[in-house]
């Protein structure tokens, strides 16, 4: 038996009215009287050393599961954090550190209230000059995160923002390509805008004489492919040509690049110009565009299209509505007919034209219209099917094959006496994807 005795003297919870607050009747007494309480206690009960029901000396720490709101680290470099307007002022006017340092200050004083006006008046860094120094620190902080090269970054710390800039339309991978050809070739900025816009044009070059002798993975041969076009455009044999040439043999990568260029200066056999010859018939080459998160949100203007499932043939894209007006104050759209699936789509030039007959023909798997460049992923065909008349030999028509709808080139089908098609395909249209840093799948210009 054991008796246990209260020791209780005095309690937390007693109130005092000496501080203004009221005393509650049900409050513990302040000294209670003292009270026995008795209880027996077995053998049983006391847990034996190393019994799993025994609380361990030192339990785990619990999990946190709530994280606090850390907002995102300031751009501005600590030494500036501390200035105020009339301080980073100062700091561009005299230039006192290097450009991407205070390029966030620019920034800063735009959300203060400053104009690029005010700021070139205040600084003399122009608005354009602005924008670039802006634009270049944020693309240097974006190789810099995915590249951990410090003499890289390093050759970027005087005059790189002219250089960074023009390479921002790129991804980050192009972009650490990119920075590292300028590097390691000591390109200029004009060379840069060379090589970003051969990039960013290389895929929509598809079909053309020699796009298969440059490899797009090297930022070398799309700069290359660039002034090899360039140098067809030429006389041959010209001065302007062999230029073109010898500056597009100087920036190849690959061999096989440097081979096709060599060949092109000093000469080539027979069976050579044969293959360029029927490559240049053979190869294809199809508008594609991938759709933007938010583009069409953005977009001052837009079109509005009924959709068919390419499974369900040739039957439903007949029925599909063939005109939509709007009209009104509003623009209130109208079809000649219900319909059940729409798609809005930015007015691209390919479609923004388009009258009567417009449909979109959505495919589930784009290897059974584009095999050659096929991502598993759906896709939307534009067609015009007003246009349905084979005629141009270059261009695409959406035709009903043995194992359902497919495109097909124009001078094909004339060569088997095909005269009629469902419509011409304007446009092929990817779905917007999160993680869209690979090469082949960025978005592809027009020209």
């Amino acid at each position: 038996m054991f008796c246990l005795k209260s020791s209780i003297s005095s309690s937390p919870f007693t109130q005092s009215t000496t501080h203004g607050l009221f005393t509650n009747s049900n409050t513990r007494p302040v000294t209670p009287l003292p009270r026995t309480v008795s209880f027996t206690v077995t053998a049983s009960m006391i847990p034996r050393k190393g019994s799993a029901n025994m609380i361990p000396k030192n339990p785990p720490a619990k999990r946190q599961l709530y994280q606090p709101f850390r907002p995102p680290s300031s751009p501005i470099p600590p030494q500036f954090r501390s200035l105020d307007s009339a301080g980073k002022i100062e700091i561009l006017s005299g230039r006192l550190a290097l450009w991407f340092e205070y390029a966030p200050l620019i920034s800063s004083l735009y959300s203060d209230g400053l104009t690029p006006p005010n700021i070139e008046e205040l600084t003399g860094i122009t608005s354009i000059e602005q924008n670039r120094l802006i634009v270049g620190a944020k693309v240097r902080d974006s190789i810099l995160q995915s590249l951990h090269e410090p003499e890289l970054i390093a050759a970027f710390d005087t005059g790189g923002a002219e250089l960074l800039y023009e390479i921002r339309l790129l991804s980050n991978t192009q972009r650490v390509a990119a920075a590292t050809f300028i590097i390691d070739r000591n390109i200029d900025s004009k060379g840069a805008q060379d090589l970003a816009r051969a990039i960013k044009d290389y895929p929509s070059r598809r079909g053309d004489v020699g796009w298969l002798d440059f490899d797009y993975n090297l930022p070398g041969d799309c700069l290359a492919f660039l002034y090899y076009r360039q140098s067809r455009e030429n006389k041959n044999p010209s001065e302007q040509r062999t230029s073109m040439l010898l500056q597009a043999l100087d920036v190849a990568q690959s061999e096989k690049a440097k081979n096709k260029l060599n060949k092109d200066l000093y000469g080539e056999k027979d069976e050579d110009k044969e293959k360029e010859k029927k490559e240049e018939v053979i190869a294809v080459r199809v508008p594609v565009v991938r759709l933007k998160f938010g583009e069409v949100a953005g977009a001052s203007s837009v079109i509005v299209l009924p959709v068919c499932k390419a499974s369900e043939g040739e039957k439903k894209i007949l029925e599909a509505p063939m005109e939509i007006i709007a009209g009104g104050d509003f623009k209130v759209v109208e079809a000649e007919k219900g319909w059940r699936r729409w798609v809005v789509l930015p007015a691209w030039n390919p479609v923004a034209a388009i009258g009567k007959g417009g449909v979109a023909v959505s495919f589930r798997d784009d290897r059974k219209v584009l095999p050659w460049d096929g991502k598993e992923e759906p896709l939307l065909v534009v067609t015009d099917r007003e246009r349905n008349t084979v005629e141009a030999d270059d261009g695409y028509y959406l035709v009903v094959a043995e194992n359902g709808l497919k495109l097909e080139k124009g001078s094909e089908l004339k060569a088997r006496d095909v005269k009629k098609s469902l419509g011409m395909v304007l446009l092929v249209v990817r779905p917007p994807r999160e993680d869209d840093d690979d090469w082949q799948t960025s978005h592809e210009n027009w020209d």
